[in-house]
């Protein structure tokens, strides 16, 4: 090859360390996509709302509420675009390895922030049309569910994988 020595990690793939991360860092980036959209379409059904006629009957909750969505969405947005700016910052310096690094562990925070909007605002919207108690309900039932999902499933299946 072009004086890299071959590079057979964990993947099992016959690839350069460098293809590797070429290769990861183009998943990452797909990742981030997904997570975009969904930090989108969260973060602009939230700012829709304090132009509805309905957002002035919200009590001191709820309104707290909206706003810690609010913060967790422009957050999370920004965690989604940080890999972007290490990017800009680190190209063509041969720093691909602290760039895959690094957007590994933004993505994972960028995901949690993500799953704490979604359970914010399904929790806003049960309590403005169901109570209070459908709220906290909802809220403490999805919050539950995605932490099965988004820790305790990957966690589960790396052990499996380990464990092979």
């Amino acid at each position: 090859m072009s004086g890299v020595e071959d590079f057979t990690g964990s993947s099992g793939r016959n690839e350069t360390r460098e293809e590797q991360l070429d290769r990861n860092w183009a998943e990452l980036l797909q990742e981030l996509r997904v997570l975009q959209t969904g930090v989108q379409i969260l973060a602009g059904f939230l700012l829709t709302l304090p132009f509805q006629n309905r957002f002035e009957s919200l009590d001191a909750f709820q309104v707290g509420l909206y706003l810690v969505n609010v913060v967790v969405a422009t957050l999370t947005t920004a965690f989604i675009l940080l890999p972007v700016s290490v990017h800009r910052r680190l190209f063509r310096q041969r720093l691909k390895e602290t760039l895959v690094s690094s957007a590994d562990t933004i993505t994972k925070i960028a995901l949690a922030g993500v799953g704490m909007l979604s359970v914010g605002t399904a929790t806003l919207v049960f309590d403005v049309t169901g109570g209070r108690t459908a709220g906290l309900t909802a809220g403490g039932i999805l919050l539950s569910v995605l932490l099965v999902l988004l820790i305790y499933v990957p966690l589960r299946l790396n052990r499996r994988a380990a464990g092979r």
